[in-house]
């Protein structure tokens, strides 16, 4: 299948990530997903990580509407924030607590190496930069979830682990993905202008988002040890 339209400036550092994004987006452990064959041990254990994860995540995306200049770059912010807490956090609970995990168990959970390098990665990039610099680290997993979505939900995939191919293949999660291309797209004109290709903080940021891809190869990996 085709690779989805999630706006100039992401097809462009999707490029710039060379081979990273490959590794990251037909990881092992995605193909697992797709075939069934993924461990439902991996699995849970992916889904805690990936839960605390995720708290650090909507707290970067929360940081983003502080380092807005617009009200429509605020607006972009919240909407994200609240389909990370109100939505795919809750497919996490769900999942873990059918699974005997209670969400104060997803919560308490000690967060791994891969983990906390991730996540202080994306918040120090909102901590010591501007919209631009945490957008480049928050978009790969934003799109790169949206992409492994959409081919698994395409191609035949097992039923083992639908839900969650559901969740990112569906029509909201695909429509988040578009708005933050979107956004990516807007913020980079407003600060760089419509040439930003070629601007040299374009280069620098998309060493951002292929290092923030790097982390994602490894928070797969991680899911794969648990």
């Amino acid at each position: 299948m085709s690779t989805p339209d999630y706006g100039r400036a992401f097809s462009l550092m999707r490029e710039a990530a060379g081979e990273a994004w490959g590794a990251y987006t037909r990881h092992a452990f995605v193909e697992g997903l797709k075939d069934g064959s993924l461990p439902r041990e991996s699995f849970l254990h992916y889904l805690r990580q990936d839960y605390v994860f995720l708290i650090h995540f909507s707290r970067a995306w929360a940081l983003a509407v502080v380092k807005s200049e617009t009200h429509e770059e605020m607006l972009a912010a919240v909407a994200t924030v609240n389909a990370l807490v109100a939505e795919e956090m809750q497919l996490h609970v769900g999942i873990c607590e059918a699974a005997g995990i209670p969400q104060e168990d997803l919560f308490a959970t000690p967060e791994r190496p891969e983990n906390l390098a991730y996540t202080r990665f994306v918040l120090e990039a909102g901590y010591s930069g501007d919209l631009l610099d945490l957008l480049a680290a928050l978009a790969p997993c934003v799109m790169g979830y949206g992409e492994i979505g959409a081919r698994l939900g395409a191609e035949k995939s097992s039923e083992t682990y639908a839900d969650w191919i559901g969740t990112y293949a569906g029509e909201g999660f695909q429509g988040d993905c578009a708005a933050v291309g979107q956004l990516l797209d807007s913020a980079l004109e407003r600060r760089l202008g419509k040439d930003y290709a070629n601007s040299p903080r374009f280069a620098t940021l998309c060493d951002k988002f292929r290092k923030a891809t790097e982390l994602e190869v490894s928070f797969w990996q991680m899911g794969l040890t648990p």
